[in-house]
């Protein structure tokens, strides 16, 4: 007989356990989709990104590594909206034109 509430009462523990990783998981979450829309922009004048000839627009570029088509929004490092401002890995703590593109640019796979 104890055996079996043992049993029980391990089974509570391990839903409990599952229960609280995934809400932890999911308010985890929350921060970072809130705080993606506060972050600055960044300045075509700041030091990275001249270091990788980051533009706002990407038509605007005379950088002869930029293919057509070529903009932050379809970027690997890029993880904003299609349109807007978003983040980028390559610029932690700003945000990036999606319309932009830089040296770094490499197309999202599939």
């Amino acid at each position: 007989m104890s055996q079996e509430k043992d049993i029980e009462s391990r089974r509570r523990f391990l839903k409990a356990a599952a229960g609280t990783a995934v809400a932890a998981a999911v308010i985890g979450t929350l921060p970072r989709v809130s705080r993606a829309a506060d972050l600055p922009h960044l300045a075509d004048s700041d030091p990275t990104a001249k270091a990788l000839g980051y533009v706002e627009d990407a038509n605007k570029s005379t950088d002869a590594k930029r293919k057509a088509g070529d903009v932050c929004s379809n970027c690997q490092f890029y993880s904003g909206a299609p349109t807007g401002y978003g983040p980028c890995q390559l610029f932690p703590g700003k945000a990036v034109n999606a319309k932009g593109w830089c040296v770094s640019h490499a197309p999202k796979k599939a």
